[in-house]
């Protein structure tokens, strides 16, 4: 059984780009993991746009290794040494994520800095509609979904490390400004509609700010659930983490919802009743109640949508960008970046939409008898 995303699942024979030299990871190896003896064999996970990601194994262990992928990159792009960082610090959290084995900087060693954790066996679904789960088991994944993120913005930061992991306070307008910075940087066509919404969004961010710590990029497809349960046994691709506004983190794993299902993998015309799948409002709600929070003001929620559209525009926008350049990790990369404009317009909609509440309805004038 699939869920019909085979293209992104599983492993592939390693890219010729994205090769490196076996003997001296096995090398650095030996020094990190225990009983590690060497004969290891590779091989290149298909998914993922981001940091090139592999799965080694030497007789009956695995492990994952992540990389920063080689090639001119974008500022602050690529970070996996806050994904390691954050992924060691979570270990007794309860946020379920896997071992770590270390961090390698030194780019001697296979060209780029990449870290080494353990491979996780499990499910990783790409179709939001779980099309081969039971309407139980549907309603099951979403729910530990929720719980899984209300979970992460209430660890303690301090508790675990990670109290410098980022800047707190004024977090939407430093993410607005960072992302217009990359979506400047990238060499690809510019979209109108982006370029409008530079210029609105710093001037609506919502009042009441919030620190927590945020993974930045939670969706279905970062998840790995138990093999026969409903159960995250692991979050993936922390490359984004931070300390943030958990209603921005929140609200970029509920676009789903808002998107065609055409785009971006999106719920906007499933029939969500039939198959157990929560909507976004009662999704939200939950959520709100596991954090303990009251219901979020509708224009506000309208504009976090519209952000993180903006912010996911930006992301594909940088992976066109690497297209261009020859360093995209994935086959589907040109694909995933001509999805930004689109992503651009429905964000400018929602902020033309917050526009049209906020203009006074002239008063109803009575007509003459």
């Amino acid at each position: 059984m699939t869920d019909g995303y085979e293209e992104f699942t599983g492993t592939r024979p390693v890219d010729e780009r994205l090769r490196f030299d076996l003997g001296a990871l096995e090398t650095w190896m030996r020094a990190r993991v225990e009983g590690f003896a060497g004969g290891l064999a590779v091989a290149q996970f298909k998914g993922g746009q981001s940091n090139p990601t592999y799965l080694l194994s030497a007789g009956e262990r695995r492990w994952v290794l992540r990389r920063k992928p080689p090639g001119k990159l974008l500022p602050s792009a690529h970070a996996v040494d806050r994904e390691y960082r954050v992924i060691t610090a979570l270990a007794n959290s309860g946020v379920p994520v896997p071992r770590t084995h270390g961090l390698c900087l030194d780019e001697n060693v296979i060209g780029t800095s990449f870290y080494l954790m353990d491979y996780v066996a499990g499910r990783v679904f790409w179709a939001p509609t779980l099309p081969d789960l039971s309407y139980t088991e549907r309603a099951s994944v979403f729910a530990d979904m929720n719980r899984v993120i209300a979970s992460l913005h209430a660890v303690d930061p301090a508790a675990c490390g990670l109290t410098d992991f980022g800047k707190p306070g004024n977090y939407f307008a430093r993410q607005i400004e960072r992302w217009t910075r990359q979506y400047h940087a990238s060499v690809a066509p510019r979209i109108d509609a982006m370029e409008r919404l530079i210029e609105w969004l710093p001037q609506h961010i919502p009042p009441g700010d919030e620190t927590a710590l945020v993974h930045g990029d939670y969706r279905l497809d970062n998840l790995i659930f138990h093999p026969g349960e409903p159960r995250i046994l692991a979050v993936l691709d922390w490359e984004l983490s931070t300390l943030g506004h958990p209603l921005a983190d929140f609200s970029y794993h509920c676009m789903m919802w808002q998107l065609p299902p055409g785009t971006f993998r999106g719920l906007g015309a499933a029939d969500l009743a039939s198959l157990g799948i929560p909507s976004e409002s009662d999704y939200v709600a939950a959520y709100c109640r596991r954090v303990g929070r009251g219901p979020i003001d509708s224009e506000q929620w309208e504009f976090y949508g519209a952000y993180s559209l903006f912010r996911l525009a930006a992301i594909l926008q940088g992976i066109l960008g690497r297209v261009a350049e020859g360093t995209a990790a994935s086959a589907r990369a040109v694909a995933a970046g001509q999805a930004a404009p689109g992503l651009a317009e429905l964000a400018w909609r929602k902020a033309q939409h917050i526009e049209g509440r906020r203009i006074p309805k002239p008063p109803r004038t009575r007509s003459s008898p």
